[in-house]
């Protein structure tokens, strides 16, 4: 239908599009954003996991104390 012709012509346009990324100036600049945004969410990370234990360590000090003031529930 298209011919042997339109595979090589794809072809040719795709490496085109290829080469004018990689030679492209914002190319490196979008990389170093991904780069930046994945540190970003890994500090996030980092932090909330942080949060979640000291958070899970104070209630159960708070819960021990609450028992040994007023005895185990019934």
């Amino acid at each position: 239908m298209w011919g042997p012709w339109y595979g090589g012509r794809c072809m040719r346009e795709f490496r085109k599009s290829v080469i004018r990324f990689l030679l492209d100036e914002e190319g490196p600049t979008t990389v170093e954003y991904a780069m930046l945004i994945l540190l970003i969410f890994l500090a996030v990370l980092s932090a909330i996991t942080a949060l979640r234990e000291a958070t899970a360590t104070s209630l159960q000090s708070s819960s021990n104390s609450i028992e040994q003031a007023f005895g185990s529930a019934p």
